[in-house]
């Protein structure tokens, strides 16, 4: 037996929202770090770059899901790989504060 039709209302839209301004602020702190640690190594702004790139597949693959009229809870494979890209990036910019 299914539930009622659900109505969402826009609860979908501000979660799409706030996945697109995270990613934004994740695409900003990337850039920066990047370029950043691009004149000591290329190493390491690979690797921000990296981070970036699987947080975008992250958020993307979200947003993708919030379309369904009723979409499901996040899995936690997507919650732990957002979380160790953000890690990854706050990692980069203590890395660079100790550095100068």
């Amino acid at each position: 037996m299914s539930g009622p039709a659900r109505d969402p209302g826009l609860q979908p839209e501000r979660t799409r929202l706030a996945w697109r301004r995270t990613t934004l602020t994740c695409t900003v702190v990337a850039v920066l770090a990047a370029r950043q640690t691009a004149q000591d190594t290329v190493l390491a702004a690979a690797m921000s770059v990296l981070a970036w790139l699987g947080f975008l597949a992250v958020a993307h693959r979200r947003v993708g899901a919030m379309d369904a009229p009723r979409p499901r809870p996040m899995p936690v494979g997507g919650a732990i790989a957002a979380v160790l890209c953000v890690l990854a990036l706050a990692l980069a910019a203590f890395a660079m504060a100790i550095a100068t």
